[in-house]
């Protein structure tokens, strides 16, 4: 049996609220968990304490029983200190999109001008 410890979404639309529990993979989203482990409130602010509560306990356990955390989940535990930091290979992810490098090369470019148009008024002043 493959065990995930993942999210179960609760709450009502557009307001989330999501359990975390220790669940069969082969079982549905939010159908049938084998153990609560905590929960998750994404409309908290980020530094609340409310945000993210776990059994730090029970996840260890079921850790070591081979159950394998959600990436969202792993990153709680992460925060929480209970795996250490894992290195995450995106590279794609920080790079603009074509519009926006297009517009940032337009302003460097501008920038430039400007720099050597007030490059070479003060040499025509002090030539007068």
């Amino acid at each position: 049996m493959a065990m995930k410890i993942r999210l179960a979404r609760g709450g009502s639309k557009k307001r989330p609220f999501y359990r975390v529990v220790a669940a069969d993979s082969r079982m549905p989203r939010d159908g049938r968990f084998i153990e609560k482990l905590g929960t998750y409130n994404p409309l908290l602010p980020k530094d609340s304490e409310e945000r993210v509560k776990l059994d730090l306990d029970r996840v260890k356990y079921w850790m070591e029983q081979g159950a394998q955390p959600t990436d969202r989940v792993a990153r709680f535990l992460e925060a929480a200190g209970v795996t250490e930091k894992k290195e995450r290979k995106n590279p794609q992810k920080a790079v603009p999109g074509k519009k926006a490098q297009e517009r940032a090369e337009e302003k460097a470019a501008k920038a430039a001008e400007a720099a050597e148009a007030a490059a070479e008024a003060p040499e025509e002043a002090t030539a007068e």
